[in-house]
């Protein structure tokens, strides 16, 4: 293992939170919010120091780290950051106790959502900008390990090769750089279209700088208790739309609209989650015909976004409608969890392809993925139905935990599943009221380690655990 270089790596990721934190305190001191600057001062000098002597430990190692230091590096980078983060809810005037400020930044960085606050209209707004901006921070991470690290040729299990091509590897610090800038460019491009989609339709500022954080890494804090509190308008309410698809969508959708036949080259995945976005839609639509279409096309879009966020509450029997919307995810190469659309689309055809070489075994199947040149391989297959295996070995693991605590196995099966798509609890899900301040230490931890497991995926433990045998 190459200690040194993850060290380097993990210390280079200290400085942003050290960033964050000083514009806290420049907004605490220009508001007058200065109710709880400390916190961020003894953050930003944490997380300043902690990077500094990380860093220059790490200076002189490799830089180039193996598929298993990346996986380690990523979970510690989960860990520090959530570390750093609760800093700020610990050392509040919230007496805030040390496992509950662990759970709130964990669930803020996994942009997962889950909050121990009853109430958020009672927050200093300078915590309710750090609460959305650790999500922001943590979406920005997690794309840089998605397309820097899952794109390693040795394990494809992100598959994001499937639907998108890249050059990039943690081989060469020159590569790294330019491609941390460049997705770094593009996410703050994003966050920026966001925010001025909610401000042109009329939303304050500050709910909108937060909405705008939260939108970009799908994650689900909000600014007040309720979404209805902010979107009002049918203007609002398309603006959130616009901003929740944005965040569907792969990272380089956008940019390549206007690029000669890109969209069809590059981004068959996203057309196909977009019809079938509008097909999910439509469904509901023609069921729930006292409800506003507007509605109910931002609910169906926040839960294939694993946001979850809710604009009107849903009737109770759509509940496993919208769970099992969550589970599809959006696309691969976004902020969004889930088994995602195409490793369903990929078990669907396989398994029609096996029936149809049992009915007609003289007949030759298209082995292409959507209407692209790709092939669905074997080992393609088994990774896709390894995840959708392993997913479903975790809820059943997490639920098993959580009836221990206060909750029924219903509202444990949905909180698991929701954590493992590291989606918010809300009115379409009802489980608006579940209070996580109150559940059993062992709880939090247990929703801790999935949240970090939606992220990563079971499979990337496995191989961990299989590395560290191989070399016992």
């Amino acid at each position: 293992m190459n200690l040194k270089g993850i060290i380097f790596y993990l210390g280079i990721l200290c400085f942003p939170i050290s960033l964050l934190a000083f514009l806290n305190i420049l907004y605490s001191i220009y508001f007058d919010h200065l109710i709880n600057v400390n916190s961020y001062m003894i953050t930003l000098f944490t997380s300043f120091i902690a990077g500094a002597l990380f860093y220059f430990y790490g200076k002189n190692a490799k830089k180039r780290l193996v598929f298993f230091d990346q996986i380690i590096l990523l979970i510690f980078t989960y860990l520090v950051s959530s570390l750093l983060i609760s800093i700020v809810y610990f050392s509040s005037n919230y007496n805030i106790s040390f496992i509950n400020s662990i759970f709130e930044s964990f669930s803020g960085v996994t942009l997962t959502g889950f909050s121990i606050f009853e109430s958020v209209k009672y927050l200093d707004p300078t915590v309710i900008i750090w609460r959305s901006s650790s999500q922001w921070i943590g979406g920005l991470y997690f794309l840089i390990f998605l397309i820097l690290l899952f794109n390693n040729k040795q394990f494809y299990f992100k598959s994001i090769n499937l639907t998108y091509s890249f050059d990039s590897s943690l081989n060469s610090e020159n590569k790294i750089k330019d491609d941390v800038i460049k997705i770094t460019i593009l996410y703050l491009t994003l966050s920026f279209l966001i925010f001025f989609l909610l401000t042109f339709a009329q939303i304050r500022l500050f709910n909108g700088l937060n909405l705008s954080m939260s939108l970009i890494s799908t994650g689900g804090f909000l600014p007040t208790d309720s979404l209805e509190n902010i979107i009002k308008t049918p203007i609002q309410k398309f603006s959130l739309l616009l901003s929740i698809i944005i965040s569907i969508v792969n990272l380089f959708f956008i940019f390549n609209i206007f690029k000669k036949g890109a969209i069809l080259r590059n981004h068959q995945e996203d057309l196909f989650l977009i019809g079938f976005y509008l097909i999910s839609s439509l469904i509901l639509i023609f069921f729930l015909k006292n409800f506003e279409i507007l509605d109910i096309f931002i609910n169906v879009a926040s839960s294939l976004s694993n946001s979850g966020i809710s604009i009107k509450s849903i009737p109770s029997n759509f509940t496993l409608y919208f769970l099992f919307l969550t589970i599809v995810g959006g696309s691969l190469i976004s902020n969004t969890s889930g088994i995602k659309l195409i490793r369903i689309y990929i078990l669907l055809k396989s398994t029609t392809t096996e029936i149809l070489k049992l009915v007609r075994p003289n007949n030759i199947v298209s082995q292409n993925i959507l209407f692209s040149n790709k092939k669905i391989t074997n080992e393609t297959i088994k990774i896709s139905f390894f995840i959708f295996i392993s997913f479903f070995l975790s809820i059943f693991a997490l639920s098993g935990i959580m009836i221990f605590d206060t909750i029924n196995f219903e509202d444990a099966f949905k909180i698991s599943v929701l954590t493992l798509t590291n989606t918010v609890n809300s009115d379409i899900y009802g489980l608006r009221d579940i209070e996580f301040i109150n559940l059993l230490t062992s709880s939090k931890i247990g929703l801790i380690i999935f949240m970090v497991i939606g992220k990563v995926e079971l499979i990337s433990i496995f191989l961990i655990i299989k590395k560290f045998l191989i070399k016992n």
